[in-house]
């Protein structure tokens, strides 16, 4: 049977046991759709097309490693991956710093906040507010309880600290802990945030 008739879980399947012209088959039956995907964000021929090359170098390493599990979502894989390195290239333009390694003073929230906002901002604030609100559950229960209620819903202070039936101290404390955690989260994974 040859390659082309194959569904994309075979030829990867076959790709990660050895036979590389499989790959040469997926890349070929998505070329058109995942470059013009990563054209349109950018802009750009060139760089579309060096991230493109990324994309598929990032996919040939996962394979490779063997740390691919998507099974039966080639494509939708693979278009994520070129999302997240459309992210990384809009981030590197705007030379966004790492939040981890910023001042003290630095608002994770405010990098979720933004107006005037082109696609390439839409696409980035999207994906912090999604990397921020993952990392949140991480922290502590009230920690996170606090941080939820004075980012997500608005409340003031006072109000959380009926809520949770504690003194306004508490929750100004929860609440620092909950930021110095984040900030410690943020700098442990290297997710980078825009000021």
């Amino acid at each position: 049977m040859e390659a082309r008739s194959h569904n994309d879980q075979e030829l990867v399947s076959q790709y990660i046991n050895g036979n590389e012209s499989s790959l040469e088959v997926l890349i070929r039956r998505h070329k058109s759709r995942l470059y013009s995907y990563i054209l349109y964000q950018v802009k750009d021929s060139e760089v579309a097309s060096d991230l493109f090359q990324d994309t598929f170098m990032k996919v040939i390493r996962t394979l490779k490693l063997g740390q691919y599990n998507e099974e039966g979502k080639f494509l939708p894989w693979v278009m994520r991956i070129s999302h997240n390195l459309v992210i990384d290239h809009f981030r590197r333009e705007q030379k966004m710093p790492i939040a981890g390694r910023s001042t003290e003073d630095f608002d994770i929230f405010s990098t979720i906040r933004n107006s005037d906002e082109n696609i390439e901002d839409k696409m980035i604030r999207e994906q912090i507010s999604s990397d921020v609100r993952r990392l949140i559950d991480f922290l502590p229960d009230e920690q996170r309880e606090v941080l939820l209620m004075r980012h997500y819903k608005n409340m003031s202070f006072k109000d959380i600290a009926d809520s949770t039936n504690v003194s306004i101290n508490t929750a100004l404390g929860r609440m620092r802990y909950a930021i110095l955690n984040l900030r410690k989260l943020i700098a442990e994974k290297e997710i980078i945030l825009t000021i």
